[in-house]
């Protein structure tokens, strides 16, 4: 098999979440673990870091990557879903997996892994732990997939675990209240081993975070209390953070949610620090302004174009969006335009509700077998006063929008990943 034979072959057999949602979802972690075994528990020959929560693990992640990079370590990188190319799930210092070790890895060991009939993230996030070995690196920062307690990621023993935030999605598996979510979330918490919250939000979830860190003696942090004299200001070039111990810090991801990823960073660099990291001041800083080139992170409030100005961002749940509204709500511009789509299984209603009635929307459905039919989008957004048109894909989508708008005009395209996706592969 060459390198898209291979692909379609970890698709059709190993169905992906992020292309067909639940029937996909496999709960509990004995796949994990039996895949583990086959391949010799390759997470034990480099450390680890866990990142969950809600919103924010994303950019969390390829921000501590960045760091640690700078910082003179060999970093290993397992995030999901990838916009563009499957490779993006797993990189080194910033460079994808090579092709060929995917296709090698597939046909080499099919044979071993097919009884145990993975899911393409179960089988996915242990390639990316035996080609991190392979490699020898030093550390991997590991994203959590879907929740936490039963992600297949927690069969790992991290240095540390970050929790960014608790918001309400993936209900039909987690819980219908933010304490049941926490809950989840708050699996990754492992004995004795040091826990960063980024965002408690409540005192239920905080409690949530507090109960369970106390019942396995594990040191508990709140960035929110950590970091000292923080502050956050949007410039044209991205952001610039001010705390006790740094001063201009200058960051390229831009974006209100940027503002709890920074804190929750900084509190848990601090943290490694004290378990024996050397992380210079100066990688800090070159890790916050140069995370994209040093990571290849897309899709978080990336401009693609300037006139008209088109922002495109991942945000895809309510507690995402709010942010999203947040930051139009401080763009410059004559009019709003807003290509939007969502996937089926998520709340809708959510975050309609919260949408901007000011903007003309341009509601369609991304090339998913997840996505929800746009004309279903346009009548339920109607019902919140949100008017436009439907397009039967993204491409169509954005030609419309840009048509209509003007050079002083914006041009927001989200709602999910997939439209994001399908939108990066035009304008890249």
């Amino acid at each position: 098999m060459n390198y898209n034979e291979t692909l379609n072959y970890l698709y059709i057999q190993m169905p992906e979440y992020q292309r067909i949602g639940h029937a996909a979802y496999k709960e509990g972690l004995e796949n994990s673990l039996a895949l583990d075994k086959i391949f010799n528990h390759p997470h034990h020959h480099f450390k680890t870091i866990h990142v969950g929560g809600t919103n924010g693990k994303g950019s969390t992640s390829h921000l501590l990557a960045a760091i640690l990079q700078e910082s003179g370590y060999r970093v290993g990188l397992y995030t999901s879903p990838h916009l563009i190319d499957f490779r993006e799930r797993i990189r080194i210092n910033g460079e994808m997996i090579d092709e060929q070790f995917v296709i090698d890895f597939v046909k080499q060991y099919k044979d071993k892994f097919e009884p145990i009939m993975p899911s393409f993230f179960e089988l996915t996030m242990e390639m990316s732990f035996l080609w991190f070995s392979e490699q020898k690196i030093d550390v991997a920062i590991v994203e959590v997939g879907l929740g936490g307690r039963l992600d297949s990621t927690n069969i790992i023993s991290p240095d540390l675990s970050v929790i960014t935030n608790i918001g309400l999605d993936h209900i039909k598996y987690l819980g219908d209240t933010l304490p049941k979510i926490a809950a989840e979330k708050a699996g990754i918490i492992k004995s004795h081993t040091p826990v960063v919250i980024g965002e408690a939000g409540s005192i239920e979830v905080a409690q949530v975070f507090i109960d369970k860190a106390n019942s396995v003696e594990a040191p508990l942090v709140f960035s929110e209390l950590y970091i000292n004299n923080f502050v956050a200001e949007r410039n044209s070039s991205g952001m610039l953070f001010k705390a006790d111990g740094y001063n201009d810090l200058k960051g390229e991801l831009r974006g209100p949610a940027q503002e709890k990823n920074a804190r929750t960073v900084l509190t848990s660099i601090e943290v490694l620090k004290e378990i024996g990291y050397n992380i210079p001041k100066e990688a800090v800083y070159s890790g916050f302004v140069n995370v994209i080139s040093l990571t290849g992170l897309l899709g978080r409030w990336q401009i693609v174009q300037q006139e008209p100005k088109i922002i495109c961002d991942i945000a895809h749940n309510s507690h995402g969006i709010q942010y999203v509204v947040d930051q139009l709500a401080n763009e410059s511009y004559n009019n709003l335009h807003i290509v939007f789509g969502m996937a089926n299984d998520k709340d809708i209603d959510s975050v309609l509700k919260i949408l901007p009635r000011n903007a003309v929307y341009y509601f369609t459905k991304a090339s998913t077998e997840r996505a929800l039919n746009e004309d279903i989008i346009k009548e339920q957004a109607f019902e919140y006063q949100l008017l436009g048109s439907s397009h039967s894909n993204v491409s169509n989508a954005i030609k419309a929008a840009i048509k209509n708008a003007d050079n002083d005009d914006l041009i927001f395209i989200g709602g999910s990943s997939f439209i994001v996706a399908d939108a990066l592969a035009i304008f890249l």
